[in-house]
């Protein structure tokens, strides 16, 4: 989609892409080795084009939200809350607790803030701008 619109962006000299990435990009799970290459090649992809566009009056950037709630994360709570007899609640916290102990919101997000709009600050900085409670502890390069 990107390879689409961008010319035109560009030309128009204004612009806004977003790619929502994942923490998984910079933080692998050894779980989703599979999930965090796609995400951290999507990010190689983002800075590229970030780099490429720079002076244009177009932004590309990567927001890198720590777990969200998704359907598919709802079914793997609600199975093994299920399954360990406890609430959904619990399992939630057990899952950052054991699987993103370094998530400082201890929460699944729920809501991206978009960076989309002429009026926000959409700096041309590809994956340095960061969401989700800061489940990566270093920054991105």
């Amino acid at each position: 989609m990107t390879r689409h619109y961008l010319p035109a962006m560009v030309k128009r000299g204004w612009g806004r892409v977003v790619f929502i990435s994942s923490e998984s990009g910079v933080n692998i799970p050894k779980e989703m080795i599979d999930y965090g290459m796609t995400k951290t090649a999507q990010l190689a992809i983002s800075r590229g084009l970030a780099e490429s566009v720079a002076g244009s009056g177009v932004t590309v950037n990567a927001v890198l939200p720590g777990p969200t709630r998704s359907e598919g994360l709802s079914r793997y709570v609600m199975a093994a809350a299920e399954a360990q007899g406890v609430t959904q609640d619990a399992v939630e916290q057990q899952f950052l607790t054991q699987m993103r102990p370094t998530s400082l919101i201890k929460r699944f997000a729920t809501l991206c803030a978009s960076m989309a709009a002429s009026s926000a600050l959409s700096p041309n900085a590809s994956s340095s701008d960061r969401h989700g409670g800061g489940v990566t502890p270093t920054p991105a390069r």
